[in-house]
């Protein structure tokens, strides 16, 4: 059996403190791009509605989509993976709007196999079929954000 004060000392402190894991939480890409996600995802379904009202929903769901991106990509840049000065910015942000294309394609596509399924569906189940595809399309945006950003691709300044 390992000693409990050897084990200690390798991993941190069994006594680590609440608020220290938190702060490790927070620290975390995952955590952040969670939250930056989160708020992106209710601005994205906010704007969908708004616009779904003057036009059809590939439409809305288009314009919503490149709005809440690219705010998503800069508050991303910055926030999430801790890119700060012009150093590259032009082609991250194109590389952006790759990854907002793939997420545009899952969104996209699940709006065509939904009104190819229900001419007519309630803006309830539009919005219902989107929050599921933005949760594809999330994961690939992380990735390919995290690519994006990786150290990598960014020139430092």
């Amino acid at each position: 059996m390992v000693d409990i004060r050897k084990r200690e000392t390798r991993s941190g402190g069994i006594l680590q403190t609440w608020c220290t894991r938190a702060r490790k939480l927070l620290r975390s890409q995952l955590f952040r791009f969670y939250l930056v996600g989160g708020a992106s995802a209710g601005v994205y379904l906010l704007l969908f509605l708004i616009l779904r009202v003057y036009c059809a929903s590939q439409i809305a769901n288009v314009l919503a989509l490149l709005l809440s991106a690219i705010a998503n990509t800069a508050v991303n840049r910055r926030f999430t993976f801790g890119i700060r000065g012009t150093a590259g910015i032009i082609r991250q942000y194109l590389q952006g709007l790759v990854v907002f294309a793939l997420g545009l394609v899952v969104t996209g596509g699940a709006l065509l196999v939904l009104h190819s399924r229900m001419p007519e569906p309630s803006r309830t189940l539009e919005v219902s079929v989107l929050i599921a595809a933005n949760v594809i399309a999330t994961i690939v945006r992380f990735l390919g954000l995290r690519w994006v950003f990786s150290d990598e691709h960014v020139p430092r300044e």
